[in-house]
């Protein structure tokens, strides 16, 4: 194999390769990136049995042919070359070694056969549409804040995937939780995913996935099963199992009743949020929202290091209410409001609140209270 790529494309597909395999694992072909070169494209490969992405670009093949090499090496190599640079790879399949030559910098890398590495067995998909992707950057950003990091509720460490009943019909759903928040984000159903299986996509997946979504103008061509989901722009494939496990009924959690509204600027309430959360904690760091009439007075106590208030102008004309939050659940929540004002609607201090974005409810985020 020779091949020369110009370094920024080489970049850009060995760093998706590289994020994908594991640091620290027992089958050394998992930590290598499987390089294959025929016509005028190359492939780059990278899996850890749960994830797979191929990435494929255009370069000048002087000599076809395939091999593994250690991923993270390379993509340091590739990182530290000069803007510019073209790159050369050369194998000859007889030494085991990677040739990696840019202007006068050269690397001899170990490689490992190119019949070790795993191929993900393809799927029989049952439901297959495409998607812009701003509406799927939207979904997965919304909600993954709320994707829970507790090992042992499996079923909890993803996004769930699936159409569900909206406001005006069928619609694409993306529900994430961790039992303390929980994050429901709508999009149009798109033609072909009336078929839609619901399936969780780990938190690894929704962190690589971003990747393929930076192009506003790109399509995504979205696959999926009842054991793999796949997203794949021309250039970029990315197939990843989904969790094996049921998703918990969230629509349970998702407060009907709650009458109280306040509207405040979601921007200046999280300045006040982050402000007052200085001196709290860190365990506990529990914020007191105190609401009067147009009036949100937020407060922080805590014995060993000092108290903090603030007040904030809101529009709100309910009975007085007073009600405690974990000041990072309110400061993401708050983060992820792209108009200007938040809307939060109470019932009693005990019962979880409701945050949705001005009138629209395709995105609705709820957090439960804490004792203050």
């Amino acid at each position: 194999m020779k091949i020369s790529i110009e370094r920024a494309t080489l970049l850009s597909a060995v760093s998706q390769a590289q994020s994908v395999v594991e640091r620290r694992n027992t089958i050394p072909i998992l930590a290598n990136v499987l390089i294959e070169a025929e016509g005028d494209t190359v492939s780059f490969r990278a899996t850890d049995l749960d994830i797979e992405v191929v990435d494929k670009i255009n370069a000048q093949v002087e000599r076809a042919g395939a091999t593994t090499v250690n991923a993270v090496t390379l993509h340091e190599i590739v990182r530290k070359l000069p803007d510019g640079a073209l790159v050369r790879l050369t194998d000859d399949g007889a030494s085991g070694r990677l040739s990696v030559e840019a202007g006068r910098s050269n690397f001899s890398l170990a490689t490992l056969p190119k019949e070790d590495f795993p191929v993900m067995t393809s799927s029989e998909y049952s439901a297959n549409f495409s998607a812009p992707a701003p509406v799927l950057r939207r979904l997965f950003d919304k909600s993954k804040f709320a994707i829970s990091t507790e090992e042992t509720r499996y079923y909890l460490n993803g996004v769930y995937f699936h159409v569900a009943d909206g406001d005006t019909g069928k619609v694409l759903r993306a529900v994430a939780t961790d039992g303390h928040r929980l994050a429901r984000v709508d999009a149009a159903l798109p033609d072909g995913a009336e078929t839609l299986p619901g399936v969780i996509v780990p938190r690894k997946t929704v962190g690589e996935l971003r990747k393929l979504l930076e192009d506003d103008e790109a399509e995504i061509a979205v696959s999926v099963s009842e054991t793999k989901i796949r997203f794949a722009t021309p250039e970029i494939t990315l197939t990843s199992k989904v969790i094996d496990g049921t998703f918990p009924d969230y629509s349970r959690v998702i407060p009907t009743g709650n009458t109280r509204k306040m509207e405040v600027d979601a921007k200046d309430f999280a300045k006040a949020v982050d402000r007052v959360a200085t001196v709290s904690s860190e365990r506990s760091r529990a914020v007191k929202l105190q609401l009067d009439e147009d009036r949100l007075v937020l407060s922080v106590n805590a014995p060993d290091s000092g108290n903090a208030e603030e007040e904030l102008a809101v529009a709100y004309a309910d009975e007085r209410l007073e009600i405690g939050f974990n000041a990072k659940y309110l400061l993401e929540i708050a983060s992820q409001v792209d108009r200007e004002n938040a809307v939060f609607l109470f019932n009693s201090a005990g019962d979880p609140a409701l945050m949705q974005e001005g009138g629209d409810s395709s995105a609705v985020y709820v957090v439960m209270p804490m004792r203050v």
